[in-house]
């Protein structure tokens, strides 16, 4: 039975790994050319992007249904191998869970008969497996602590990737993905905020957990659909998801503030030259750090205490221009002064947003 656990976890393992989330064709556009309006482009592969899809910048590519891109399979999971990696999610707690018990009942067997319980100690009688009749391989003391060392990992694994696996489920019995769920908390974010009074509702919501079960996991194994046209409920648009994102982006530049850097940044994740509460305070995330030379500026959406997020802006005589995006130091700029001219138009597109 173990057996049988350890091959089904590594085909749905490398099932994830090689079949890959699928990729946005490289100069997709919609049929209709009228649709392109509700489409964000992707410049690197010179494509629109499809509905619910997003370009991972680890793969380089724009991925089908992204839901996030994984280290340890070393690929995101998307469209195709959303249900793969979400059946190595299950089958590995359970395969830990069943090696627990297999760990357990061996030091116990092994200890059975040779632990005598005094007043004063306890005393472990390693010998007595030498004058045991019955056919079992004794154990010695390193066998026995790296027996109690795989038992702290499988337990650890049955933890840590069970929970994984519950927040999988949720994801998919809502047929969202991570990312959707964020848009999803950023959308209600937004209406709050600017207080317009409209509701957002997720399109691709089926109505029913089985239904949208059924969109990820299939008899065939293969999803439904062509990972680039989805079904929506009723009420809503085949963009409606696109749409939002599209505000949500015109959203953040209104809300971006603009800094210029007064010191280089060599963009390293822990630098030493800009103080200590810096250099231990650096974001814990896989988002990259963006090189800073002085007089560069940079759009800053979100921050921390020392560190701030951000796009240093290339070229900003051009609409439209190519950003790199990133985290860097907050003792390396200052807020940018705008004229009473710029301040008045930033207020007004925030009025009328």
């Amino acid at each position: 039975m173990l057996l049988n656990w350890t091959v089904m976890i590594l085909y749905n393992y490398f099932s994830a790994m090689f079949v890959g989330p699928g990729y946005v064709p490289l100069g997709w556009t919609p049929e209709k050319s009228q649709d392109c309006m509700y489409l964000q482009y992707c410049k690197v592969c010179q494509s629109y992007k499809a509905p619910r899809s997003h370009h991972c910048r680890k793969c380089n590519r724009c991925v089908m249904k992204m839901d996030h891109h994984c280290p340890w399979i070393n690929n995101c999971c998307g469209y195709q191998n959303h249900a793969s990696f979400t059946l190595f999610l299950l089958l590995a707690p359970l395969g830990c869970i069943h090696a627990s018990f297999i760990f357990v009942m061996t030091m116990y067997t092994q200890l059975y008969n040779r632990i005598s319980f005094g007043w004063s100690s306890v005393k472990i009688d390693m010998s007595a497996a030498k004058r045991d009749p019955r056919p079992i391989i004794p154990f010695g003391l390193s066998a026995f602590a790296a027996s109690l060392f795989a038992l702290g990992l499988a337990l650890g694994t049955t933890i840590a990737v069970g929970m994984l696996f519950i927040i999988q489920m949720k994801v998919i019995l809502t047929n969202k993905t991570s990312i959707e769920s964020w848009i999803e908390e950023k959308a209600k974010d937004r209406i709050q905020y600017y207080q317009t009074g409209e509701t957002f509702v997720f399109p691709y919501d089926m109505g029913s957990k089985w239904k949208n079960f059924k969109q990820v996991f299939t008899w065939s194994g293969i999803p439904e659909g062509d990972g680039l046209d989805w079904p929506v409920r009723d009420g809503c648009h085949q963009y409606s998801l696109t749409i939002e994102q599209l505000k949500q982006k015109a959203d953040k530049r209104v809300r971006s503030v603009r800094y210029r850097a007064l010191e280089d940044y060599s963009g390293v994740c822990c630098p030493v030259t800009k103080g200590v509460k810096t250099f231990f305070t650096t974001p814990c995330t896989e988002e990259p750090r963006i090189a800073l030379s002085k007089g560069d500026l940079i759009l800053a959406t979100r921050g921390l205490k020392h560190w701030m997020y951000g796009e240093k802006i290339l070229d900003s005589a051009a609409d439209g221009a190519i950003r790199e995006r990133g985290w860097f130091p907050r003792k390396c700029v200052e807020k940018c002064q705008y004229d009473s001219e710029t301040d008045q138009l930033v207020d007004g597109e925030k009025k009328n947003r």
